[in-house]
């Protein structure tokens, strides 16, 4: 059984102090709509989990009804951290799940053919990680506004998510972050700290984050909505 975790457990500062990027609108739909949708809609998920802010478990539940996403089992709680709505979802998953793909809520560009390509990719490798291609120059800046040094973007990607992983692997990295009270911002992260070789999957920028207000002009522009 393959399950999407969708997470949007956590608040955005940049958007401002009370605001809930899941449930900003974005044309006729909240950003979460979007992600759940395409959850919904890849033939490759069987079982989906939502984990959102405590005080929008209600909102949560009406989204999934208003939109019909029958693969929705359950809507979760999330943690003050990422991390801890990653975790507080694997924790309430079925035994019979073997892949997890982690979906972050206010990707709402996401394709069910990169889910799916994602998941492809966990099942041959272990992992499969939306990835772009960093086409920028990049600087490096300590402090400041002065530059220490050029990187080579040569050989440099811009994770997203999906990011899919065997159930097991998450769950070790995890774990193992945990144990050493360390706090990671993405899936990735934590899994490397158990296994090497982590897989990614070409992605594009159209798969854009909502973070700050101008995001969602961008978004509604490439979503047509």
């Amino acid at each position: 059984m393959i399950a999407g975790l969708v997470v949007a457990g956590g608040k955005s500062e940049r958007m401002g102090p009370q605001a809930d990027k899941a449930f900003l609108s974005l044309g006729t739909q909240p950003v979460l709509a979007y992600s759940m949708l395409a959850f919904e809609n890849c033939t490759d998920i069987d079982t989906i989990i939502l984990v959102v802010r405590k005080d929008r478990l209600s909102a949560a539940r009406g989204l999934v009804q208003l939109y019909g996403c029958s693969k929705v089992t359950k809507v979760l709680p999330g943690g003050s951290r990422r991390q801890d709505s990653v975790c507080n979802g694997l924790a309430e998953m079925d035994e019979e799940v073997t892949i997890v793909a982690v979906h972050d809520g206010a990707r709402p560009c996401v394709t069910p053919q990169l889910i799916s390509e994602t998941i492809k990719s966990a099942k041959r490798y272990g992992s499969g990680v939306a990835a772009a291609k960093i086409t920028d120059t990049v600087k490096e800046v300590p402090k400041g506004m002065v530059v220490s040094k050029t990187i080579d973007r040569a050989h440099l990607w811009a994770v997203q998510t999906p990011q899919t992983f065997k159930k097991e692997l998450l769950e070790q990295g995890y774990a193992a972050a945990n144990k050493k009270r360390l706090t990671v911002t993405d899936e990735a992260s934590a899994v490397e700290l158990v296994h090497k070789g982590i897989r990614l999957v070409p992605s594009s920028w159209r798969n854009i984050k909502i973070t700050v207000p101008e995001d969602l002009a961008i978004a509604t522009s490439l979503l047509d909505v």
